[in-house]
């Protein structure tokens, strides 16, 4: 099971089950309530039927790690073991639901093609959820044969580094199998789980990092770069070098969910630069003193970047607003507050006049 990420802490984190009687596996892949799962003794097939709860977010997910009853028939998830890391976006619904899309991840790694123009905006939110879920996110730009002049290609890595604080950006051909060294140096030994828009190349960087044609890849159409869903179930798989990798379906909407902590992350520039505005609870609008606003001035931060931390902290807090009933109730005082400033402001302004 040592292929497949078992270690000391998750033989210590699995004895009371042991001592009941199960035994571990780690989930492989989900299938309308069956999944399968790989034991000491081979993939076996289970149904998920003991574990149900209410939360979608806490549901059987590739990646888990699992004790299972050996003498059922069929076999039976009972339990899954706490999660180290899991990677979680808001449900597609208009429910306020968290969908997991990975468990015990180590390292979250961002598929950019650059067959088609870059999307920092994209690449920040899909950031912000790889840092919130504790996993180390990885971008890699695909189809860098695409970009055949070196300079312009540099200038593409500049820009998501840019966007990307302390996060490697790597460009890659997996076709021509450049660039793919560094990255399989990466994934070696951990959990790795393979993220991005469809035609984003993820099943042809999966098939590179497995030496083999193992996931089905399909051409993408020449008018936007985009591809069709080849992958359509979360899938683990072991590499050769060591390690195992998820390979995931293409992801059309990258919703936050509750990630507060991964947003302060991706944008850490401004987060340090609002230390130094005159104001605490300064929203780098209008406010005078604001360091935010003098480095955007001056040109330090690009304006860009301010207005696309504004964007995902307003959604991360209408999403923090349906699930929590302190966050909600804060909000709405702030809504009465400023409705009485607007209501004040507009009274004396029309006392003026008179």
């Amino acid at each position: 099971m040592s292929s497949y990420g078992w270690d000391a802490d998750w033989d210590d984190a699995f004895a009371p089950y042991a001592a009941q009687g199960l035994v571990p596996g780690r989930v492989l892949r989900v299938d309308r309530g069956q999944c399968d799962v790989v034991t000491a003794a081979g993939t076996v097939r289970a149904d998920t039927e003991y574990v149900v709860p209410r939360d979608p977010a806490k549901v059987v997910c590739t990646g888990d790690w699992v004790a299972l009853d050996p003498d059922g028939d069929p076999m039976y998830v009972r339990t899954l073991l706490p999660r180290r890391t899991a990677f979680l976006r808001s449900a597609s619904s208009k429910r306020s639901e968290g969908q997991i899309l990975a468990a015990n991840v180590d390292h979250a790694i961002i598929a950019v093609s650059l067959a088609a123009e870059l999307d920092l905006g994209r690449v920040e939110r899909f950031l912000a959820l790889a840092w919130e879920s504790g996993a180390q996110p990885v971008v890699v730009l695909t189809k860098a044969d695409l970009v055949p002049d070196p300079a312009t290609l540099g200038h593409l890595v500049a820009d998501v580094e840019t966007s990307a604080p302390g996060v490697q950006v790597l460009p890659v051909s997996a076709s021509l199998g450049e660039g793919t060294e560094v990255l399989e140096a990466v994934v070696t030994g951990g959990t790795s789980v393979l993220l991005g828009a469809s035609g984003a190349g993820k099943s042809t960087l999966a098939n590179a990092l497995l030496g083999e044609e193992v996931m089905d890849v399909r051409a993408v159409r020449d008018i936007d770069g985009k591809g069709r869903h080849t992958t359509t179930t979360r899938n683990l798989l072991v590499l050769p070098g060591g390690g195992v990798v998820i390979d995931t379906p293409g992801l059309r909407g990258v919703g936050l969910w509750d990630a507060g902590t991964g947003v302060g992350q991706v944008f850490a520039e401004i987060e340090e630069l609002a230390r130094g505005c005159r104001f605490h609870d300064c929203a780098h609008e209008a406010e005078p003193g604001c360091a935010v606003h003098a480095a955007v001035e001056d040109g330090t931060l690009p304006e860009r970047r301010l207005h696309s931390y504004r964007k995902l902290l307003r959604e991360n807090r209408r999403i923090a607003a349906k699930t929590d009933v302190r966050v909600r109730n804060e909000r709405r005082r702030e809504w009465r507050i400023r409705s009485a400033q607007g209501r004040a402001a507009m009274e004396a302004k029309q006392g003026r006049i008179r």
